[in-house]
């Protein structure tokens, strides 16, 4: 038994070593970050990357949002977000639970196509769907870039749905079936609520994987004021220099909505992977 016993506590020795070097590795970037926002431009140059700032410049935060109109990226990010994430969870719900509860004949080969969407490279698809948008007269259009990110979000949301769904049991449809519930009446009545914990974690990924996205925004969007903040980020980016303090403020004023997002829902996000995982 004292053998045993040692090896559970040398286990987790070793699982809380892990766990705080994941944290140092996570935190450190983020103090410097921090450290440099809040440096001037000498005092970045003059001292080191991990010292403290011997004056804590505020000044850095104020030109960020004002002139360099990290105000105007913010707004549209949040526009994006919360008109794809919404949307783009109600579009997987729906074919999830066409999948998961309605008996379809190929439901399952219907699942297979979806998860091949996730193996395809968003990069092989940037020039032909650039071209298409073009011709369509749908580029610098936020109605485009919505639909192409809710495209290449499906097959993930419908995955973490699909493995949560199959957990609820059948009987609760048969239930309502009986008093008459139609399909939509089940869906909504009955299958979202019981899915909250997976629709929270998929509203904190989805944000997160909308909010941080470039690749797709920089081609799509062109235009200065319909930019989303990582594009915005670049406008600090100069030919010949590179102003480190200021984009370092903005980029610190961008972490704050992606926070307050995952301090709503983070108390259902463990839950709702673990459902899909068990799914």
């Amino acid at each position: 038994m004292k053998a045993i016993y040692k090896k559970i506590k040398l286990s987790n020795f070793f699982f809380w070593l892990a766990m705080i070097g994941i944290a140092v590795i996570v935190i450190v970037p983020v103090l410097f970050i921090l450290f440099t926002s809040m440096k001037s431009k000498n005092e970045f140059f003059a001292t080191s990357i991990f010292d403290l700032p011997k004056t804590w410049y505020i000044q850095n935060y104020i030109d960020a949002f004002t002139t360099g109109k990290m105000w105007m990226y913010i707004k549209n990010t949040i526009l994006i977000c919360v008109i794809k994430v919404p949307l783009g969870i109600l579009v997987e719900a729906m074919a999830a639970y066409a999948i998961t509860k309605l008996n379809l004949r190929h439901g399952n080969k219907l699942f297979i196509v979806f998860l091949v969407g996730m193996m395809v490279p968003i990069q092989v698809c940037l020039v032909p769907l650039s071209m298409m948008l073009n011709k369509i007269g749908l580029m610098n259009s936020y109605v485009s870039l919505i639909f192409v990110y809710i495209a290449f979000g499906i097959p993930f949301g419908i995955l973490v749905l699909r493995g949560f769904m199959r957990g609820i049991p059948r009987e609760l449809e048969e239930a309502a079936r009986i008093d008459g519930a139609s399909n939509f009446r089940i869906f909504t009545r009955i299958i979202l609520p019981i899915s909250k914990p997976a629709i929270a974690t998929l509203i904190i990924m989805d944000f997160l994987s909308t909010w941080n996205e470039y690749v797709i925004n920089s081609i799509l969007i062109t235009d200065q004021t319909m930019r989303t903040v990582p594009s915005g980020l670049m406008g600090f980016v100069g030919q010949y220099s590179t102003d480190y303090c200021l984009m370092t403020a903005g980029m610190m004023l961008s972490i704050i909505p992606v926070l307050i997002v995952y301090l709503i829902f983070q108390k259902h996000f463990v839950s709702g992977m673990a459902g899909a995982v068990k799914g």
